[in-house]
């Protein structure tokens, strides 16, 4: 029986041309990302980068109080460890799994080496880099300008792009640490919502009823994200189907 998962699932990985793909589909390694597993720590060295098939990886700062807030979530549509390429090797961030899933890993040297060929792989991860600046930029300005309730509904519409399904599984908690606010806020914000018949809430569970009313009680900073991620990824596109195998 074949497996269910493909690194074609992962937007980037999709899109590398034959040639560059096969070298690296011997190395891409399938794993298990449960809720919570930590990938990476502030400082450490990074020994992987993770291309996400199922799994939404956040990144995250944890301030010496304890306290925390995400900067970017990372899903199908891009890679965890751009430090790799980008020359620091370390991050003073955390990168955390937020929805379990799988997600294809490969060696940091690796990248590295097929980054400095200076060919599509290089120029898909500078393109996606920036676009994951602009969500970084954007999530501050959110944070800071923007109602916990508008903030909610950026966050669930950015975790609905990256899964098929419209049910997720989330407690209030972790959101509450993913927007750096305070748990009550985020039980008000979603108790309107769910009034509202937006959503449905229920013991870590968020079913999502009508997007298109979480988008018009959105901010403008999803719009954003959602625009800046499409101009810069626009032409890229899922080559033809290789003989390739991974593990």
């Amino acid at each position: 029986m074949s497996s269910p998962h493909s690194p074609n699932q992962n937007h980037l990985l999709a899109a590398l041309p034959a040639v560059e793909f096969e070298r690296l589909a011997a190395h891409l390694e399938l794993v298990s990302l449960p809720l919570g597993e930590m990938l990476y720590e502030p400082g450490e060295q990074l020994q992987h980068a993770y291309f996400p098939i199922s799994a939404i990886v956040s990144l995250h700062y944890v301030m010496e109080s304890g306290a925390s807030a995400e900067s970017a979530g990372v899903g199908n549509e891009g890679v965890v460890g751009i430090s790799l390429f980008m020359g620091g090797d370390t991050t003073p961030s955390s990168a955390v799994v937020q929805t379990a899933g799988h997600a294809y890993r490969l060696g940091s040297q690796l990248l590295k080496q097929e980054f400095n060929r200076a060919g599509s792989l290089q120029r898909l991860l500078l393109r996606y880099t920036q676009a994951l600046i602009t969500q970084v930029t954007q999530t501050a300005v959110c944070n800071r300008h923007h109602s916990v309730e508008q903030q909610l509904c950026r966050w669930l519409l950015l975790t609905l792009d990256r899964v098929t399904t419209r049910e997720l599984v989330m407690t209030q908690e972790l959101i509450a640490s993913m927007l750096g606010v305070r748990r009550e806020g985020i039980t008000e914000a979603a108790g309107k919502l769910q009034q509202a018949g937006y959503i449905r809430y229920r013991r870590g569970h968020i079913a999502v009823l009508e997007r298109a009313g979480l988008e018009a009680r959105s901010c403008e900073c999803y719009a954003v994200v959602k625009k800046e991620m499409g101009r810069l990824l626009a032409d890229v596109r899922p080559r033809e189907n290789t003989s390739a195998a991974v593990r």
